[in-house]
């Protein structure tokens, strides 16, 4: 059955490919220091905003990613265009660009969540996954200039052999930045990620460890807590909860997790080029914006359709 436009909850919107870092884990092969001539141009986008307003309702989340969004010189202007348009907003950034002036242009852009990538809880382990000295101590800077100005805060971490002995350390700086969220992602054998799997891939056994360790740091209710792509935790949710009813196995874990991946169903992503996938690790296309509008394509897609 074919999904319709009340259903989409979350769009990501990869608003250009320019980045620069040189994640080993990044889903793109290839990244560029300035915008693509591919990327849509800014008129492109704007109809797309426009298009998100006046055919769903309620409107879904627009996520502004990248690359690094905040390398698109008209991004600012997206924004404030989709905030004047009563969609909702959110950044998702490396947060090494971000100072104490652009921290305030963010927050009185009309962005709602800022979220901000740290692979590690030391700066070796970070900047080794991200390529560049230093860029652990500019993503800290960045979330807490933003933290200050009042911003609602998540933290992502991908977690891979190189990091796993930090999993709960992340936890632990998480609190101490005073971020809403914590995001546990699974690493995902897609673009330069197939690249590093059988380096940097967790074992089935390091996955059962880590999920069964971010279970417990999310039993503390001290954050809320989501492992994404990964499924599998659900079944360690049911678990714990048949063993404990009324412990900390119980309703309110469950009813953060979803029971299955939520590609094409509840999110949807959308490429530099318009692209429209189901998400940006299921490289499938469904369509182009730059040919039909979203609506259409989520309505109509055989993709969607059978997802």
């Amino acid at each position: 059955m074919s999904p319709s436009a009340s259903d989409l909850r979350f769009i990501f919107w990869e608003v250009t490919v320019a980045c620069n870092l040189e994640c080993i884990h990044c889903r793109r092969l290839e990244l560029s220091k300035i915008m693509s001539r591919s990327d849509l141009q800014t008129q492109e986008a704007l109809q797309f905003i426009e298009s998100l307003a006046r055919d769903f309702n309620p409107k879904p989340v627009l996520v502004f990613s990248g690359g690094e969004p905040l390398r698109r010189p008209d991004l600012f202007e997206l924004i404030r265009f989709a905030y004047f348009h009563e969609v909702p907003v959110a950044l998702a950034t490396n947060g090494t660009l971000v100072d104490s002036e652009l921290a305030r242009e963010i927050v009185h852009s009309g962005i709602r969540r800022v979220s901000i990538s740290l692979d590690g809880a030391t700066p070796s382990t970070h900047d080794q996954f991200r390529k560049m000295p230093g860029s652990f101590e500019r993503a800290v800077s960045g979330f807490q200039h933003l933290k200050a100005l009042g911003m609602s805060m998540q933290l992502n971490a991908t977690l891979t052999k190189h990091n796993i002995h930090e999993l709960e350390a992340i936890y632990r700086l998480s609190l101490e930045l005073g971020a809403e969220s914590l995001h546990y992602f699974l690493l995902v054998p897609v673009g330069c990620g197939l690249e590093i799997k059988k380096e940097y891939q967790l074992t089935p056994e390091e996955y059962e460890e880590a999920l069964l360790k971010i279970y417990d740091l999310a039993s503390e209710r001290k954050i809320h807590i989501r492992p994404v792509c990964a499924p599998h935790y659900f079944r360690i949710l049911a678990q714990k909860k048949s063993l404990n009813r009324t412990g900390t196995g119980g309703k309110e874990l469950m009813n953060q997790m979803t029971k299955g991946c939520l590609a094409g169903t509840g999110i949807c992503f959308v490429s530099h080029k318009g692209e429209v996938f189901p998400c940006g690790y299921l490289p499938v296309s469904c369509g182009n914006i730059r040919e039909r509008n979203l609506k259409e394509i989520w309505e109509t897609s055989l993709t969607f359709g059978s997802l």
